[in-house]
């Protein structure tokens, strides 16, 4: 029941930004409350980021980054991660709450599939936004595609 409401928010959340955005910005970000009861800290949201060529290029690799958007709490932090193949990085917004995005991390793993996973590090709901892009060698943003497996 979770995975649809949050399937349902994020296709929202997508459309409302293609359609405010569009032709100005290749921004894909997804956003959503973990835990909204607070009691769940091994909480985790699975999802897979498709990276492939719109025309601008195959992608090269996937960049992400994660902003907690609750109020500051203390030793309550929310963690990204990405994985293709062999290859995984992690990323957490250092300051809970405080509006700014962790640093942004990427994995170089070309076209295809990766998976994104988020995680909190206590019990407590916390929002939070993913920014995630999948862009060519040239630097240019190419087609980037997102389908939510889990968000529990």
């Amino acid at each position: 029941m979770q995975y649809m409401f949050f399937d349902k928010i994020l296709r929202i959340i997508f459309c409302a930004a293609a359609l405010g955005y569009a032709g100005v910005s290749s921004a894909h970000d997804a956003g959503a409350t973990m835990d909204p009861n607070g009691n769940v800290a091994s909480f985790t949201g699975y999802a897979r980021v498709t990276c492939f060529d719109d025309g601008n290029g195959p992608a090269d690799y996937l960049m992400a980054s994660i902003k907690d958007t609750s109020l500051p709490q203390d030793n309550l932090l929310v963690n990204l991660q990405i994985i293709k193949g062999d290859q995984a990085i992690s990323t957490t917004d250092p300051v809970s709450g405080d509006g700014n995005f962790s640093p942004t991390v990427s994995v170089h793993g070309g076209n295809g599939v990766y998976l994104l996973l988020v995680n909190k590090t206590a019990a407590g709901a916390r929002s939070f936004l993913v920014s995630y892009h999948c862009v060519t060698a040239s630097e240019v943003h190419t087609g980037t595609d997102i389908s939510v497996k889990q968000f529990e």
